[in-house]
Protein backbone atom coordinates (compact mmCIF):
# COMPACT_ATOMS: atom_id res chain seq x y z
CA UNK A 1 0.00 0.00 0.00
CA UNK A 2 1.11 3.53 -0.73
CA UNK A 3 2.16 5.47 2.34
CA UNK A 4 0.72 8.95 2.79
CA UNK A 5 2.44 11.62 4.85
CA UNK A 6 -0.64 13.80 5.30
CA UNK A 7 -4.17 14.33 4.03
CA UNK A 8 -3.16 16.66 1.22
CA UNK A 9 -1.11 13.85 -0.38
CA UNK A 10 -4.16 11.54 -0.64
CA UNK A 11 -5.89 11.34 -4.03
CA UNK A 12 -9.37 12.92 -4.11
CA UNK A 13 -10.99 9.64 -5.17
CA UNK A 14 -9.95 8.11 -1.85
CA UNK A 15 -11.41 10.95 0.26
CA UNK A 16 -15.03 11.32 1.28
CA UNK A 17 -17.20 14.05 -0.20
CA UNK A 18 -19.00 15.92 2.60
CA UNK A 19 -20.77 18.58 0.52
CA UNK A 20 -24.05 16.66 0.83
CA UNK A 21 -23.99 17.62 4.52
CA UNK A 22 -22.44 21.08 4.52
CA UNK A 23 -20.71 22.77 1.60
CA UNK A 24 -17.91 24.64 3.32
CA UNK A 25 -17.58 27.11 6.19
CA UNK A 26 -20.03 29.67 4.83
CA UNK A 27 -22.68 26.98 4.48
CA UNK A 28 -21.91 25.76 8.01
CA UNK A 29 -22.39 29.18 9.59
CA UNK A 30 -25.56 29.85 7.60
CA UNK A 31 -27.10 26.52 8.65
CA UNK A 32 -25.90 27.07 12.21
CA UNK A 33 -27.66 30.45 12.51
CA UNK A 34 -30.83 29.11 10.92
CA UNK A 35 -30.85 26.17 13.35
CA UNK A 36 -30.25 28.41 16.35
CA UNK A 37 -33.17 30.65 15.37
CA UNK A 38 -35.47 27.65 14.93
CA UNK A 39 -34.37 26.23 18.29
CA UNK A 40 -35.47 29.47 19.94
CA UNK A 41 -38.83 29.17 18.13
CA UNK A 42 -39.33 25.71 19.63
CA UNK A 43 -39.45 27.25 23.10
CA UNK A 44 -42.54 29.23 22.08
CA UNK A 45 -44.57 26.02 21.75
CA UNK A 46 -45.01 25.47 25.49
CA UNK A 47 -48.57 24.22 25.97
CA UNK A 48 -48.83 22.82 22.42
CA UNK A 49 -50.03 19.41 23.63
CA UNK A 50 -53.41 20.99 24.34
CA UNK A 51 -53.73 22.27 20.78
CA UNK A 52 -53.52 19.56 18.05
CA UNK A 53 -52.61 22.07 15.31
CA UNK A 54 -49.84 23.66 17.37
CA UNK A 55 -48.61 20.20 18.34
CA UNK A 56 -48.29 19.20 14.68
CA UNK A 57 -46.44 22.45 13.89
CA UNK A 58 -44.10 21.83 16.83
CA UNK A 59 -43.30 18.28 15.70
CA UNK A 60 -42.63 19.42 12.15
CA UNK A 61 -40.29 22.18 13.30
CA UNK A 62 -38.57 19.91 15.83
CA UNK A 63 -37.92 17.30 13.11
CA UNK A 64 -36.46 19.95 10.81
CA UNK A 65 -34.27 21.35 13.59
CA UNK A 66 -32.94 17.93 14.57
CA UNK A 67 -32.20 17.13 10.91
CA UNK A 68 -30.31 20.43 10.50
CA UNK A 69 -28.42 19.91 13.73
CA UNK A 70 -27.44 16.37 12.72
CA UNK A 71 -25.96 17.63 9.45
CA UNK A 72 -23.97 20.26 11.34
CA UNK A 73 -22.75 17.83 14.00
CA UNK A 74 -21.83 14.98 11.67
CA UNK A 75 -20.03 17.36 9.30
CA UNK A 76 -18.06 18.87 12.20
CA UNK A 77 -17.34 15.41 13.65
CA UNK A 78 -16.10 14.03 10.32
CA UNK A 79 -13.94 17.05 9.47
CA UNK A 80 -12.37 16.86 12.93
CA UNK A 81 -11.62 13.13 12.57
CA UNK A 82 -10.02 13.46 9.15
CA UNK A 83 -7.31 15.69 10.68
CA UNK A 84 -7.17 15.72 14.46
CA UNK A 85 -5.86 18.65 16.46
CA UNK A 86 -6.81 21.51 14.13
CA UNK A 87 -8.18 24.31 16.36
CA UNK A 88 -10.85 25.40 13.86
CA UNK A 89 -12.20 21.86 13.61
CA UNK A 90 -12.26 21.41 17.37
CA UNK A 91 -14.08 24.72 17.80
CA UNK A 92 -16.61 23.83 15.10
CA UNK A 93 -17.36 20.51 16.81
CA UNK A 94 -17.70 22.26 20.18
CA UNK A 95 -20.14 24.72 18.64
CA UNK A 96 -22.43 21.92 17.51
CA UNK A 97 -22.32 20.27 20.95
CA UNK A 98 -23.29 23.56 22.62
CA UNK A 99 -26.05 23.96 20.04
CA UNK A 100 -27.39 20.54 21.03
CA UNK A 101 -27.58 21.63 24.67
CA UNK A 102 -29.61 24.62 23.53
CA UNK A 103 -31.94 22.28 21.67
CA UNK A 104 -32.38 20.01 24.69
CA UNK A 105 -33.10 22.98 26.96
CA UNK A 106 -35.73 24.37 24.57
CA UNK A 107 -37.70 21.13 24.26
CA UNK A 108 -37.44 19.93 27.87
CA UNK A 109 -41.03 20.95 28.42
CA UNK A 110 -42.47 18.60 25.83
CA UNK A 111 -42.27 15.06 27.27
CA UNK A 112 -43.50 16.00 30.79
CA UNK A 113 -46.29 18.06 29.21
CA UNK A 114 -47.37 15.23 26.89
CA UNK A 115 -47.36 12.71 29.71
CA UNK A 116 -49.70 14.84 31.83
CA UNK A 117 -52.47 14.06 29.34
CA UNK A 118 -54.92 11.34 30.25
CA UNK A 119 -55.12 8.39 27.88
CA UNK A 120 -58.45 9.72 26.62
CA UNK A 121 -57.10 13.21 25.93
CA UNK A 122 -53.99 11.78 24.31
CA UNK A 123 -55.99 9.63 21.87
CA UNK A 124 -58.33 12.56 21.14
CA UNK A 125 -55.39 14.52 19.67
CA UNK A 126 -55.34 12.24 16.61
CA UNK A 127 -59.10 12.51 16.10
CA UNK A 128 -58.95 16.30 16.19
CA UNK A 129 -55.95 16.51 13.85
CA UNK A 130 -55.44 13.39 11.68
CA UNK A 131 -52.14 14.86 10.42
CA UNK A 132 -50.68 13.88 13.80
CA UNK A 133 -50.89 10.24 12.71
CA UNK A 134 -47.63 10.93 10.84
CA UNK A 135 -45.98 11.18 14.26
CA UNK A 136 -48.12 8.68 16.20
CA UNK A 137 -45.50 5.95 16.48
CA UNK A 138 -42.98 8.49 17.80
CA UNK A 139 -45.51 9.98 20.22
CA UNK A 140 -46.60 6.51 21.37
CA UNK A 141 -42.98 5.68 22.19
CA UNK A 142 -42.82 8.80 24.37
CA UNK A 143 -46.25 8.31 25.93
CA UNK A 144 -45.45 4.75 27.06
CA UNK A 145 -42.81 6.32 29.34
CA UNK A 146 -45.58 7.97 31.37
CA UNK A 147 -44.51 6.31 34.59
CA UNK A 148 -40.82 7.05 34.07
CA UNK A 149 -40.53 10.69 32.95
CA UNK A 150 -40.43 13.32 35.69
CA UNK A 151 -41.43 16.97 35.76
CA UNK A 152 -39.76 19.44 33.40
CA UNK A 153 -37.69 20.91 36.21
CA UNK A 154 -36.59 17.49 37.45
CA UNK A 155 -35.71 16.40 33.91
CA UNK A 156 -33.51 19.48 33.48
CA UNK A 157 -31.75 18.72 36.77
CA UNK A 158 -31.08 15.11 35.75
CA UNK A 159 -29.83 16.19 32.32
CA UNK A 160 -27.51 18.82 33.81
CA UNK A 161 -26.10 16.41 36.38
CA UNK A 162 -25.54 13.66 33.82
CA UNK A 163 -23.79 16.04 31.42
CA UNK A 164 -21.48 17.28 34.18
CA UNK A 165 -20.74 13.88 35.75
CA UNK A 166 -20.66 11.50 32.81
CA UNK A 167 -16.91 11.55 32.18
CA UNK A 168 -15.97 8.25 33.82
CA UNK A 169 -15.40 6.56 30.46
CA UNK A 170 -13.20 9.44 29.28
CA UNK A 171 -11.12 9.30 32.46
CA UNK A 172 -10.63 5.54 32.20
CA UNK A 173 -9.76 5.87 28.50
CA UNK A 174 -7.27 8.65 29.27
CA UNK A 175 -5.43 6.37 31.70
CA UNK A 176 -5.34 3.39 29.35
CA UNK A 177 -4.64 5.23 26.09
CA UNK A 178 -2.59 8.27 27.04
CA UNK A 179 -1.08 8.19 30.52
CA UNK A 180 0.27 4.66 30.88
CA UNK A 181 3.73 3.79 29.62
CA UNK A 182 3.86 0.11 28.72
CA UNK A 183 7.50 -0.03 27.67
CA UNK A 184 9.06 -1.21 24.40
CA UNK A 185 9.37 -4.48 22.54
CA UNK A 186 11.91 -5.36 19.84
CA UNK A 187 10.26 -6.38 16.58
CA UNK A 188 12.45 -7.32 13.61
CA UNK A 189 15.40 -5.50 15.16
CA UNK A 190 13.54 -2.29 15.92
CA UNK A 191 12.26 -1.03 19.27
CA UNK A 192 8.49 -0.48 19.18
CA UNK A 193 6.68 1.37 21.94
CA UNK A 194 3.72 -0.65 23.24
CA UNK A 195 0.49 1.34 23.32
CA UNK A 196 -3.22 0.68 23.55
CA UNK A 197 -3.70 1.56 19.89
CA UNK A 198 -1.11 -0.96 18.63
CA UNK A 199 -1.63 -3.69 21.24
CA UNK A 200 -3.93 -5.74 19.02
CA UNK A 201 -1.53 -5.46 16.10
CA UNK A 202 1.42 -6.59 18.24
CA UNK A 203 -0.59 -9.50 19.63
CA UNK A 204 -0.96 -10.77 16.05
CA UNK A 205 2.82 -11.18 15.78
CA UNK A 206 3.72 -14.79 14.95
CA UNK A 207 6.65 -14.77 17.40
CA UNK A 208 5.37 -16.27 20.64
CA UNK A 209 7.97 -14.54 22.80
CA UNK A 210 7.01 -11.14 21.41
CA UNK A 211 3.32 -11.77 22.15
CA UNK A 212 4.20 -13.00 25.63
CA UNK A 213 6.32 -9.94 26.40
CA UNK A 214 3.76 -7.47 25.00
CA UNK A 215 0.89 -9.08 26.88
CA UNK A 216 2.83 -9.23 30.18
CA UNK A 217 4.02 -5.61 30.05
CA UNK A 218 0.63 -4.28 28.96
CA UNK A 219 -1.51 -6.23 31.41
CA UNK A 220 0.92 -5.76 34.33
CA UNK A 221 0.77 -1.98 33.91
CA UNK A 222 -3.03 -2.12 33.71
CA UNK A 223 -3.06 -4.07 36.93
CA UNK A 224 -1.07 -1.40 38.77
CA UNK A 225 -3.76 1.21 38.10
CA UNK A 226 -6.83 -1.02 37.89
CA UNK A 227 -8.13 0.03 41.35
CA UNK A 228 -8.62 3.51 39.87
CA UNK A 229 -10.32 2.11 36.74
CA UNK A 230 -12.59 0.10 39.03
CA UNK A 231 -13.61 3.32 40.81
CA UNK A 232 -14.50 4.95 37.48
CA UNK A 233 -16.55 1.95 36.38
CA UNK A 234 -18.23 1.65 39.76
CA UNK A 235 -19.17 5.34 39.69
CA UNK A 236 -20.62 5.00 36.19
CA UNK A 237 -22.68 1.93 37.10
CA UNK A 238 -23.85 3.63 40.31
CA UNK A 239 -24.97 6.66 38.32
CA UNK A 240 -26.90 4.48 35.88
CA UNK A 241 -28.50 2.58 38.75
CA UNK A 242 -29.49 5.83 40.47
CA UNK A 243 -31.08 7.18 37.27
CA UNK A 244 -33.01 3.94 36.83
CA UNK A 245 -34.26 4.21 40.41
CA UNK A 246 -35.23 7.88 40.03
CA UNK A 247 -37.17 6.95 36.89
CA UNK A 248 -39.04 4.20 38.80
CA UNK A 249 -37.42 1.17 37.22
CA UNK A 250 -36.53 -1.89 39.27
CA UNK A 251 -32.99 -1.88 37.89
CA UNK A 252 -30.79 -0.58 35.08
CA UNK A 253 -31.38 -3.82 33.21
CA UNK A 254 -35.16 -3.36 33.45
CA UNK A 255 -34.69 0.18 32.12
CA UNK A 256 -32.74 -1.12 29.12
CA UNK A 257 -35.34 -3.82 28.41
CA UNK A 258 -38.03 -1.13 28.54
CA UNK A 259 -36.10 1.06 26.09
CA UNK A 260 -35.76 -1.83 23.66
CA UNK A 261 -39.29 -3.07 24.41
CA UNK A 262 -37.87 -6.59 24.48
CA UNK A 263 -38.80 -9.28 27.05
CA UNK A 264 -36.06 -10.61 29.31
CA UNK A 265 -36.71 -14.10 27.94
CA UNK A 266 -34.86 -13.09 24.75
CA UNK A 267 -31.59 -12.68 26.61
CA UNK A 268 -32.21 -15.64 28.89
CA UNK A 269 -32.66 -17.81 25.80
CA UNK A 270 -29.64 -16.25 24.09
CA UNK A 271 -27.27 -16.83 27.01
CA UNK A 272 -28.51 -20.33 27.89
CA UNK A 273 -28.25 -21.45 24.25
CA UNK A 274 -24.73 -20.09 23.87
CA UNK A 275 -23.57 -21.58 27.15
CA UNK A 276 -25.11 -24.95 26.24
CA UNK A 277 -22.96 -24.95 23.09
CA UNK A 278 -19.59 -23.94 24.48
CA UNK A 279 -18.24 -27.19 23.05
CA UNK A 280 -18.41 -25.46 19.64
CA UNK A 281 -16.15 -22.69 20.95
CA UNK A 282 -13.78 -25.22 22.48
CA UNK A 283 -13.60 -27.08 19.17
CA UNK A 284 -12.64 -23.84 17.46
CA UNK A 285 -9.86 -23.17 19.97
CA UNK A 286 -8.60 -26.75 19.67
CA UNK A 287 -8.47 -26.29 15.91
CA UNK A 288 -6.56 -23.05 16.32
CA UNK A 289 -4.02 -24.74 18.60
CA UNK A 290 -3.42 -27.52 16.06
CA UNK A 291 -3.21 -25.21 13.03
CA UNK A 292 -0.79 -22.88 14.80
CA UNK A 293 1.33 -25.84 15.91
CA UNK A 294 1.09 -25.07 19.62
CA UNK A 295 1.20 -27.60 22.46
CA UNK A 296 -1.08 -25.36 24.51
CA UNK A 297 -3.18 -22.36 23.56
CA UNK A 298 -2.55 -19.53 26.01
CA UNK A 299 -4.37 -16.25 26.55
CA UNK A 300 -1.66 -14.49 24.54
CA UNK A 301 -2.19 -16.85 21.58
CA UNK A 302 -5.93 -16.43 21.08
CA UNK A 303 -5.62 -13.09 19.21
CA UNK A 304 -3.73 -14.84 16.41
CA UNK A 305 -5.70 -15.38 13.21
CA UNK A 306 -6.55 -18.98 12.54
CA UNK A 307 -5.17 -18.33 9.09
CA UNK A 308 -3.57 -15.20 7.67
CA UNK A 309 -3.21 -14.23 4.03
CA UNK A 310 -0.28 -12.03 3.07
CA UNK A 311 -2.07 -10.96 -0.09
CA UNK A 312 -2.41 -7.19 -0.46
CA UNK A 313 -5.60 -5.84 -2.01
CA UNK A 314 -5.75 -2.47 -3.69
CA UNK A 315 -8.76 -0.31 -2.85
CA UNK A 316 -10.15 -1.09 -6.30
CA UNK A 317 -9.61 -4.83 -5.69
CA UNK A 318 -11.56 -4.55 -2.44
CA UNK A 319 -14.41 -2.66 -4.08
CA UNK A 320 -14.73 -5.22 -6.86
CA UNK A 321 -14.54 -8.19 -4.50
CA UNK A 322 -17.24 -6.85 -2.18
CA UNK A 323 -19.61 -6.07 -5.06
CA UNK A 324 -19.27 -9.71 -6.13
CA UNK A 325 -19.63 -10.96 -2.55
CA UNK A 326 -22.95 -9.14 -2.02
CA UNK A 327 -24.36 -10.27 -5.38
CA UNK A 328 -26.61 -12.88 -3.65
CA UNK A 329 -28.54 -9.88 -2.26
CA UNK A 330 -29.62 -8.84 -5.74
CA UNK A 331 -29.13 -6.09 -8.28
CA UNK A 332 -30.79 -3.31 -6.27
CA UNK A 333 -28.47 -3.98 -3.31
CA UNK A 334 -25.41 -4.00 -5.57
CA UNK A 335 -26.42 -0.67 -7.12
CA UNK A 336 -26.68 0.88 -3.68
CA UNK A 337 -23.24 -0.44 -2.77
CA UNK A 338 -21.88 0.93 -6.05
CA UNK A 339 -23.25 4.32 -4.99
CA UNK A 340 -20.93 4.22 -1.95
CA UNK A 341 -18.00 3.98 -4.37
CA UNK A 342 -19.21 6.39 -7.03
CA UNK A 343 -20.32 9.16 -4.64
CA UNK A 344 -17.17 8.94 -2.49
CA UNK A 345 -18.79 7.96 0.79
CA UNK A 346 -15.55 6.42 2.15
CA UNK A 347 -12.44 8.13 3.50
CA UNK A 348 -9.97 5.29 2.96
CA UNK A 349 -6.33 6.13 3.56
CA UNK A 350 -4.27 6.32 6.71
CA UNK A 351 -1.77 9.04 7.53
CA UNK A 352 -0.47 10.73 10.65
CA UNK A 353 -3.13 12.83 12.35
CA UNK A 354 -6.18 10.94 11.14
CA UNK A 355 -8.50 9.37 13.71
CA UNK A 356 -8.02 5.61 13.99
CA UNK A 357 -10.69 2.94 13.88
CA UNK A 358 -13.64 2.63 11.54
CA UNK A 359 -17.26 3.71 11.57
CA UNK A 360 -20.29 4.66 9.46
CA UNK A 361 -22.04 7.89 10.47
CA UNK A 362 -25.34 8.97 8.90
CA UNK A 363 -27.99 11.64 9.43
CA UNK A 364 -31.75 11.75 8.93
CA UNK A 365 -31.38 13.54 5.58
CA UNK A 366 -28.18 12.13 4.15
CA UNK A 367 -26.39 8.87 3.52
CA UNK A 368 -23.57 7.89 5.82
CA UNK A 369 -19.88 8.54 5.46
CA UNK A 370 -17.37 5.85 6.35
CA UNK A 371 -14.03 6.46 8.04
CA UNK A 372 -11.31 3.81 8.01
CA UNK A 373 -7.56 3.30 7.74
CA UNK A 374 -7.11 1.06 4.73
CA UNK A 375 -3.92 -1.02 4.87
CA UNK A 376 -4.42 -3.50 2.04
CA UNK A 377 -5.13 -6.48 4.28
CA UNK A 378 -8.23 -8.64 4.38
CA UNK A 379 -9.30 -6.98 7.63
CA UNK A 380 -9.56 -3.66 5.77
CA UNK A 381 -11.61 -5.29 3.00
CA UNK A 382 -13.90 -6.69 5.69
CA UNK A 383 -14.24 -3.21 7.22
CA UNK A 384 -15.52 -1.83 3.91
CA UNK A 385 -18.06 -4.68 3.68
CA UNK A 386 -19.16 -4.13 7.29
CA UNK A 387 -19.48 -0.34 7.26
CA UNK A 388 -20.87 -0.45 3.73
CA UNK A 389 -23.64 -2.67 5.07
CA UNK A 390 -24.63 0.14 7.43
CA UNK A 391 -24.57 2.62 4.56
CA UNK A 392 -26.79 0.56 2.25
CA UNK A 393 -29.14 -0.15 5.15
CA UNK A 394 -29.55 3.58 5.70
CA UNK A 395 -30.12 4.13 1.99
CA UNK A 396 -33.06 1.70 2.15
CA UNK A 397 -34.39 3.30 5.34
CA UNK A 398 -34.06 6.83 3.92
CA UNK A 399 -35.94 5.91 0.75
CA UNK A 400 -38.83 4.28 2.60
CA UNK A 401 -39.42 6.42 5.70
CA UNK A 402 -40.14 10.06 6.57
CA UNK A 403 -37.45 12.04 8.39
CA UNK A 404 -38.69 11.25 11.90
CA UNK A 405 -38.34 7.47 11.41
CA UNK A 406 -34.93 7.18 9.78
CA UNK A 407 -33.07 6.00 12.87
CA UNK A 408 -32.30 2.33 13.50
CA UNK A 409 -31.39 1.05 16.99
CA UNK A 410 -28.10 -0.80 17.40
CA UNK A 411 -29.86 -4.02 18.34
CA UNK A 412 -31.18 -4.11 14.76
CA UNK A 413 -28.58 -2.12 12.82
CA UNK A 414 -25.66 -4.55 13.15
CA UNK A 415 -27.49 -7.27 11.22
CA UNK A 416 -26.85 -5.48 7.92
CA UNK A 417 -23.12 -5.05 8.56
CA UNK A 418 -22.50 -8.55 9.90
CA UNK A 419 -24.48 -10.21 7.11
CA UNK A 420 -22.08 -8.61 4.64
CA UNK A 421 -19.11 -10.03 6.51
CA UNK A 422 -20.65 -13.50 6.29
CA UNK A 423 -21.15 -13.05 2.53
CA UNK A 424 -17.57 -11.84 2.03
CA UNK A 425 -16.23 -14.86 3.90
CA UNK A 426 -18.32 -17.23 1.80
CA UNK A 427 -17.16 -15.54 -1.39
CA UNK A 428 -13.50 -15.92 -0.46
CA UNK A 429 -13.95 -19.53 0.64
CA UNK A 430 -15.34 -20.38 -2.80
CA UNK A 431 -13.41 -18.00 -5.04
CA UNK A 432 -10.10 -17.38 -3.31
CA UNK A 433 -7.26 -17.88 -5.79
CA UNK A 434 -5.10 -19.68 -3.27
CA UNK A 435 -5.69 -22.08 -0.40
CA UNK A 436 -4.28 -19.41 1.92
CA UNK A 437 -6.81 -16.83 0.72
CA UNK A 438 -9.73 -19.23 1.12
CA UNK A 439 -8.71 -20.11 4.67
CA UNK A 440 -8.18 -16.44 5.57
CA UNK A 441 -11.72 -15.65 4.46
CA UNK A 442 -13.19 -18.32 6.71
CA UNK A 443 -10.86 -17.38 9.55
CA UNK A 444 -12.06 -13.79 9.38
CA UNK A 445 -15.74 -14.61 9.89
CA UNK A 446 -14.96 -17.24 12.54
CA UNK A 447 -13.22 -14.54 14.57
CA UNK A 448 -16.23 -12.24 14.05
CA UNK A 449 -18.60 -14.88 15.44
CA UNK A 450 -16.32 -15.72 18.36
CA UNK A 451 -16.08 -12.06 19.34
CA UNK A 452 -19.66 -10.99 18.67
CA UNK A 453 -21.56 -14.07 19.83
CA UNK A 454 -19.57 -16.01 22.40
CA UNK A 455 -17.52 -13.03 23.59
CA UNK A 456 -20.43 -10.60 23.69
CA UNK A 457 -22.64 -12.99 25.67
CA UNK A 458 -19.83 -13.65 28.14
CA UNK A 459 -19.30 -9.94 28.71
CA UNK A 460 -23.01 -9.13 28.63
CA UNK A 461 -23.50 -11.51 31.54
CA UNK A 462 -20.55 -9.90 33.31
CA UNK A 463 -22.15 -6.50 32.87
CA UNK A 464 -25.44 -7.74 34.28
CA UNK A 465 -23.55 -9.13 37.26
CA UNK A 466 -21.81 -5.77 37.84
CA UNK A 467 -25.08 -3.86 37.81
CA UNK A 468 -26.77 -6.36 40.13
CA UNK A 469 -23.84 -6.17 42.57
CA UNK A 470 -23.97 -2.36 42.69
CA UNK A 471 -27.79 -2.37 42.93
CA UNK A 472 -27.45 -4.48 46.08
CA UNK A 473 -25.42 -1.71 47.68
CA UNK A 474 -21.89 -2.81 46.84
CA UNK A 475 -19.01 -1.03 45.13
CA UNK A 476 -17.10 -2.46 42.19
CA UNK A 477 -13.52 -3.07 43.24
CA UNK A 478 -10.48 -4.39 41.43
CA UNK A 479 -10.69 -7.61 43.43
CA UNK A 480 -14.35 -8.18 42.57
CA UNK A 481 -13.92 -7.39 38.86
CA UNK A 482 -10.78 -9.54 38.62
CA UNK A 483 -12.63 -12.45 40.22
CA UNK A 484 -15.77 -12.42 38.07
CA UNK A 485 -13.72 -11.83 34.91
CA UNK A 486 -11.46 -14.79 35.58
CA UNK A 487 -14.42 -17.02 36.43
CA UNK A 488 -16.10 -16.13 33.15
CA UNK A 489 -12.95 -16.83 31.12
CA UNK A 490 -12.48 -20.20 32.81
CA UNK A 491 -16.09 -21.12 32.02
CA UNK A 492 -15.95 -20.09 28.35
CA UNK A 493 -12.43 -21.30 27.59
CA UNK A 494 -12.74 -24.61 29.44
CA UNK A 495 -9.68 -26.82 28.99
CA UNK A 496 -8.98 -25.40 25.53
CA UNK A 497 -7.14 -22.25 26.67
CA UNK A 498 -4.68 -21.84 29.53
CA UNK A 499 -5.98 -19.04 31.77
CA UNK A 500 -3.07 -17.37 33.52
CA UNK A 501 -3.34 -14.74 36.24
CA UNK A 502 -2.86 -11.66 34.01
CA UNK A 503 -6.02 -12.49 32.06
CA UNK A 504 -8.06 -11.12 34.95
CA UNK A 505 -7.09 -7.52 34.02
CA UNK A 506 -8.84 -7.65 30.65
CA UNK A 507 -11.94 -5.82 31.94
CA UNK A 508 -9.91 -2.60 32.27
CA UNK A 509 -9.72 -1.97 28.51
CA UNK A 510 -13.38 -2.71 27.73
CA UNK A 511 -14.97 0.63 26.87
CA UNK A 512 -18.21 -1.24 26.09
CA UNK A 513 -18.94 -1.45 29.81
CA UNK A 514 -19.60 2.30 29.63
CA UNK A 515 -22.21 1.79 26.90
CA UNK A 516 -25.02 0.31 28.99
CA UNK A 517 -25.48 -3.28 27.76
CA UNK A 518 -24.37 -2.49 24.21
CA UNK A 519 -22.63 -5.84 23.75
CA UNK A 520 -25.87 -7.80 23.83
CA UNK A 521 -26.86 -5.96 20.64
CA UNK A 522 -23.96 -7.56 18.80
CA UNK A 523 -24.83 -11.03 20.11
CA UNK A 524 -28.40 -10.73 18.84
CA UNK A 525 -27.34 -9.28 15.49
CA UNK A 526 -24.58 -11.79 14.69
CA UNK A 527 -27.00 -14.62 15.48
CA UNK A 528 -29.57 -13.27 13.03
CA UNK A 529 -26.92 -12.38 10.44
CA UNK A 530 -25.45 -15.90 10.44
CA UNK A 531 -28.88 -17.44 10.11
CA UNK A 532 -29.98 -15.10 7.31
CA UNK A 533 -26.72 -15.24 5.35
CA UNK A 534 -26.58 -19.05 5.40
CA UNK A 535 -30.16 -19.28 4.05
CA UNK A 536 -29.60 -16.66 1.33
CA UNK A 537 -26.41 -18.41 0.23
CA UNK A 538 -28.40 -21.63 -0.15
CA UNK A 539 -30.72 -19.82 -2.57
CA UNK A 540 -33.68 -19.27 -0.22
CA UNK A 541 -35.57 -16.60 -2.20
CA UNK A 542 -38.18 -16.06 0.52
CA UNK A 543 -35.48 -15.21 3.05
CA UNK A 544 -33.86 -12.80 0.58
CA UNK A 545 -37.20 -11.09 -0.05
CA UNK A 546 -37.87 -10.75 3.69
CA UNK A 547 -34.33 -9.49 4.31
CA UNK A 548 -34.68 -6.67 1.78
CA UNK A 549 -38.01 -5.74 3.41
CA UNK A 550 -36.24 -5.81 6.79
CA UNK A 551 -33.68 -3.29 5.53
CA UNK A 552 -36.44 -0.82 4.63
CA UNK A 553 -38.01 -0.58 8.09
CA UNK A 554 -37.53 2.58 10.15
CA UNK A 555 -37.82 3.42 13.83
CA UNK A 556 -41.63 3.46 13.86
CA UNK A 557 -41.38 -0.28 14.62
CA UNK A 558 -39.97 -1.91 17.75
CA UNK A 559 -37.06 -4.40 17.37
CA UNK A 560 -39.26 -7.46 17.93
CA UNK A 561 -41.62 -6.23 15.18
CA UNK A 562 -38.73 -5.62 12.80
CA UNK A 563 -37.30 -9.09 13.37
CA UNK A 564 -40.71 -10.66 12.79
CA UNK A 565 -40.41 -9.48 9.15
CA UNK A 566 -37.56 -11.97 8.85
CA UNK A 567 -39.66 -14.64 10.49
CA UNK A 568 -37.34 -14.46 13.48
CA UNK A 569 -38.63 -14.81 17.03
CA UNK A 570 -35.83 -13.72 19.36
CA UNK A 571 -37.38 -15.72 22.22
CA UNK A 572 -36.93 -18.94 20.24
CA UNK A 573 -33.60 -20.72 20.68
CA UNK A 574 -33.57 -21.80 17.03
CA UNK A 575 -32.13 -18.53 15.76
CA UNK A 576 -29.15 -18.92 18.12
CA UNK A 577 -28.84 -22.63 17.39
CA UNK A 578 -28.81 -21.81 13.66
CA UNK A 579 -26.00 -19.30 14.22
CA UNK A 580 -23.93 -21.86 16.13
CA UNK A 581 -24.64 -24.49 13.46
CA UNK A 582 -23.37 -22.00 10.87
CA UNK A 583 -20.26 -21.47 13.01
CA UNK A 584 -19.75 -25.24 13.24
CA UNK A 585 -20.10 -25.55 9.46
CA UNK A 586 -17.40 -22.93 8.97
CA UNK A 587 -15.05 -24.83 11.28
CA UNK A 588 -15.74 -28.00 9.27
CA UNK A 589 -15.16 -26.16 5.98
CA UNK A 590 -11.86 -24.81 7.31
CA UNK A 591 -10.73 -28.29 8.36
CA UNK A 592 -11.73 -29.65 4.95
CA UNK A 593 -9.69 -27.07 3.03
CA UNK A 594 -6.69 -27.51 5.36
CA UNK A 595 -6.69 -31.24 4.67
CA UNK A 596 -7.04 -30.94 0.88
Amino acid sequence: MKNYKNRSSVEEKYKWDLTEYIDGEESFQKTFQKTLQNIEKLGSYVGCTKNPKQLYDFLQLQTEVIADWEDLYVYAYLVNDQELGIPESIERKNQTEILNLELVNHIHFFAPELLKLSKKDYEALFDKNPKLLEYKAMLDQTYREKGHVLSEKEEMIISSLCNSMNHFSDMSSMLVNNLHHYGDVTVEGEDVEIAANNYRYLMHNREKEIRHQVRDQFQTKLGEYSPLNAMFLSSFVSMQDAIANIRHFDSSWDKKLFQWNIPSKVFETLTSTVENHLDSLHRYYDLKRKVLGLKKLTSYDIALELSKSDKEYSIEDAQSMILKAVSPLGEEYQKKFQKIIDDRYIDYCQYKGKCGGGYSFSTMRNNSRILMSYNGGLESVSTIAHEGGHNVHHQFVKENNPLQYRDVPSIVAEVASLTNECLLSSYLAKNGKTKEEKLAGISNILDVVVSNLFGAVREGKLEEEMYSYVHEGNMLTKEYLDTISMESFEKYYGDSVVCDDLLKNSWVTRSHYYMNFYLYSYAICISVACSIASKILKGDSDTLHHYLDFLKVGSDKWPMEVYSILGVNLEDEHVYCDAIAYFDSLVEEFEKIVNE
